[in-house]
C-alpha cells in the first residue's frame, strides 16, 4: 500500500482493506517518539564525551589527590586509600581502558536498576559497582570455578536465592532476578558481620572463609587486619571494590570517555496466553 522509504509517494488504497485511522496516527507518533528518544540519546551520549575529553591519556596525580577523591566520594562504606588500591585504579586505567570505556556505557542501563533494588533494602548504593568487578557488567559472563551472571552466583548459592538453574534456563544471567538475589545475599552477609568490607569479603569466598580468617587473626573483625589470613583472591576484591567506585566516578579526569552502547533501556513485558512461534 504505501513505500515507507518514501515519503512523497503517491499510493492507493485498497477499499477492502478497513484502516484504523486512529490507529495509524499513534502508530505514526510512536515511530517518532523512538526516534527522538534515540536521538537524545545519542546527543546525551556524545555531551558527556565532550565533557570527558582531556589532553592528557593518564595524567599522573599526587597520593594525596587519591586519597582526597576517595575520602571526598558520597558513601556509607569507607573508602581507604593505600599501595593495594592504588595498584588496582593503575590497572583499570592502564591496561583495561578499553573495558572501562565499555562498562561505562552499560552503566546507563545496568546502574539504575541495581540502584532501586539497593535503596529499596535500604542498602548503600555504592554496592552497585560490585557487578564491575564481578561480571565486567556482563550478564553472560561465566567464571572458570562455574559463577554466572552480572553477580556471578555459583549454581548451590544461586538456587538457595530462588535463581532457577536447569538444562533450558539459567536465571543467574537474568539481569532483574540476579539483581534482587545479588542485593538479598549481600543484605544477609551484612547481618552476620555488620561490616560492608568483610560482606564483600565473605560474598567472593564465603563466609566460612572469612570466619576461618577471623580465628587465625585472633578473633579481629576488621578487613585490613584479617587480609592476610583471606584467600589469595580475597585479599584483592575488597582494594577492587574501591578501586572500581574510583574508577568510575573520576574516569574523566584520566582522559577516559563512555562508549557508545547498543542495549536497549526502553522495554516492555507482555504475557502470553497462547502458544507464539518465535
Amino acid at each position: 500500500i504505501l513505500n515507507a522509504g518514501n515519503e512523497n509517494c503517491d499510493f492507493q488504497l485498497d477499499p477492502s482493506i478497513e484502516i484504523d485511522e486512529e490507529e495509524l496516527i499513534l502508530d505514526d507518533l510512536d515511530w517518532k517518539l523512538n526516534a527522538l528518544y534515540d536521538t537524545w540519546g545519542d546527543m546525551k551520549q556524545n555531551k558527556k564525551r565532550e565533557e570527558c575529553v582531556s589532553e592528557v591519556r593518564n595524567p599522573s596525580f599526587t597520593e594525596e589527590e587519591y586519597k582526597q577523591r576517595l575520602a571526598s566520594l558520597p558513601t556509607l562504606i569507607d573508602m581507604p586509600y593505600n599501595n593495594i588500591v592504588r595498584s588496582v585504579i593503575d590497572f583499570y586505567f592502564v591496561k583495561k581502558r578499553e573495558q572501562v570505556e565499555k562498562m561505562l556505557g552499560l552503566a546507563e542501563y545496568y546502574f539504575p536498576l541495581f540502584e532501586e533494588e539497593l535503596n529499596a533494602n535500604d542498602m548503600p548504593l555504592e554496592l552497585k559497582y560490585l557487578p564491575v568487578i564481578e561480571s565486567s557488567l556482563n550478564p553472560f559472563a561465566f567464571s572458570k570455578a562455574g559463577a554466572s551472571g552480572l553477580w556471578q552466583f555459583m549454581v548451590g548459592t544461586g538456587k538457595i536465592y530462588d535463581l532457577k538453574v536447569n538444562s533450558l534456563i539459567d536465571e543467574r544471567r537474568d539481569p532483574i532476578k540476579s539483581t534482587k538475589a545479588g542485593v538479598k545475599y549481600l543484605k544477609d552477609l551484612h547481618s552476620i558481620y555488620n561490616d560492608w568490607h568483610l560482606a564483600i569479603a565473605a560474598y567472593n569466598c564465603g563466609p566460612g572463609n572469612v570466619n576461618k580468617a577471623i580465628r587465625r587473626a585472633g578473633g579481629k573483625k576488621d578487613y585490613w587486619e584479617i587480609y592476610a589470613f583471606l584467600p589469595r583472591e580475597t585479599r584483592g576484591y575488597v582494594p577492587a571494590f574501591i578501586a572500581a567506585n574510583y574508577v568510575m566516578t573520576y574516569y574523566s579526569l584520566h582522559g577516559i570517555c563512555p562508549s557508545r552502547t547498543h542495549v536497549i533501556t526502553h522495554t516492555d513485558t507482555i504475557q502470553l496466553t497462547n502458544r507464539l512461534h518465535l
